[in-house]
């Protein structure tokens, strides 16, 4: 629970930030708890991160400002692990280097910065420009999704605070409603699959349309015609190729018949006109 010195404090920092925020940085606290503060870096120009959007809470402690929050970041980037508590001299890894002039503001101006350098701590990791760019055009669908629908299962989230993958978005839907239907518009006009955040396939074409079937049929006869003098024709040929199979041998000695016949006929002539 609070102290009401934090309270008060973290009150007075939310209508400065809500009023004057920085650049690329909007930030609230939870409806349910002041200490944990919801936020949303926007990837700068000229960075691999342009145009994503990067949510991520702060947890501060009760007798904030004399210590500081636990920072995390939930949306995938390619520069921190999702949910893991981040070593900066800003975040409650450091308690003694923290400064209790320095706001919400500060702080979150302050990891803008540093997720823009390549400087390595707790909680970063290595990724190249190209792979950070698909981390940032996958954002919006991450957020509002949960990363889709299952538990990720080597997800190393632990604590207060934490977000595992697979929750729908409803965490991100509770804390940012105006966001998240922003989102689903934006997924929505780029036909992106809800279930695994790519580009969702052309429906097939039809086989075969009627106008084409048409162009099959003979000019002036119906399908029912067609059909019929077709299958007669196909009945003919089996008819006729039954019966020869049936009599082959007699055709075969009736030829060898005929045969003889003429050549007799033929050399009884020939004899007949020698005398």
């Amino acid at each position: 629970m609070a102290t009401p010195g934090a309270t008060k404090r973290l009150t007075k920092e939310y209508a400065s930030i809500t009023k004057s925020p920085p650049p690329y940085i909007i930030a609230h606290p939870s409806e349910s708890n002041i200490l944990e503060w919801h936020y949303i870096l926007t990837g700068p120009p000229d960075t691999p991160y342009h145009n994503g959007q990067y949510w991520g809470t702060l947890t501060f402690p009760p007798n904030y400002p004399f210590a500081p929050p636990a920072i995390r970041m939930h949306t995938p980037s390619g520069r921190f692990r999702p949910s893991d508590r981040l070593c900066l001299s800003i975040s409650d890894f450091h308690p003694k280097s923290f400064n209790p002039t320095w706001e919400v503001s500060t702080i979150l101006t302050g990891l803008l910065s540093f997720m823009t350098s390549e400087e390595m701590t707790t909680g970063s990791v290595r990724a190249t420009e190209a792979e950070r760019k698909v981390f940032a055009h996958r954002t919006r669908w991450w957020n509002s999704t949960g990363g889709g629908s299952k538990v990720s299962a080597d997800s190393s989230a632990r604590g207060f605070g934490a977000i595992k993958s697979g929750d729908g978005g409803a965490k991100f839907r509770q804390e940012w409603p105006e966001l998240d239907e922003e989102n689903l518009k934006w997924l929505a006009e780029r036909k992106i699959d809800l279930a695994t955040g790519l580009p969702a396939p052309d429906p097939a074409p039809p086989q075969c349309l009627p106008e084409v079937a048409g162009l099959r049929r003979r000019p002036g006869t119906s399908p029912g015609v067609g059909a019929a003098v077709m299958h007669g024709g196909q009945q003919a040929r089996d008819v006729g190729g039954s019966w020869l199979s049936r009599n082959k041998w007699t055709v075969v000695l009736g030829a060898v018949f005929a045969y003889i016949m003429v050549a007799r006929a033929l050399g009884d002539g020939a004899m007949a006109a020698a005398k």
